[in-house]
């Protein structure tokens, strides 16, 4: 991705079965043809965009706006909701004081759960008992 495009971009990594779950449901909503999806399990490392490896994009949610500002955690969901029409008031709303504060909060806190959340969605949705 080039500074000065005109795309929004979404950073996920491909190879976590719970944030392919997660883009896989944004993906599928009205609006998403127009987002770029970066599966950073396709890319050789180094940078995926001016300023962000693809070290730093795997360790936290990324987006990077039409403007070229790359964002990150809680506001980064809140730039992604206001992308797509049927999440618009919840992004709004995620980009203001006390939501904005709220959202990072609660992304911080998800942070160290999230191996043990990956291994266990790779259990659960990798199970043969078990389809997509």
């Amino acid at each position: 991705m080039s500074e000065g495009s005109t795309r929004f971009s979404v950073f996920y990594d491909g190879g976590c079965p719970l944030c392919v779950r997660e883009i896989g449901f944004y993906r599928r909503q009205s609006g998403a043809d127009r987002i770029d999806w970066v599966d950073l399990s396709e890319v050789s490392d180094g940078n995926v965009a001016p300023g962000l490896s693809c070290q730093a994009a795997l360790a936290r949610f990324h987006v990077q706006t039409r403007s070229g500002e790359l964002l990150q955690g809680g506001t980064a969901f809140a730039a992604l909701w206001r992308e797509l029409p049927r999440f618009q008031t919840l992004g709004r709303l995620g980009a203001r004081p006390p939501f904005r504060w709220m959202l990072n909060l609660g992304y911080k806190l998800f942070l160290p759960l999230r191996p043990s959340l990956q291994w266990l969605a790779g259990k659960i949705w990798r199970s043969p008992a078990r389809t997509i």
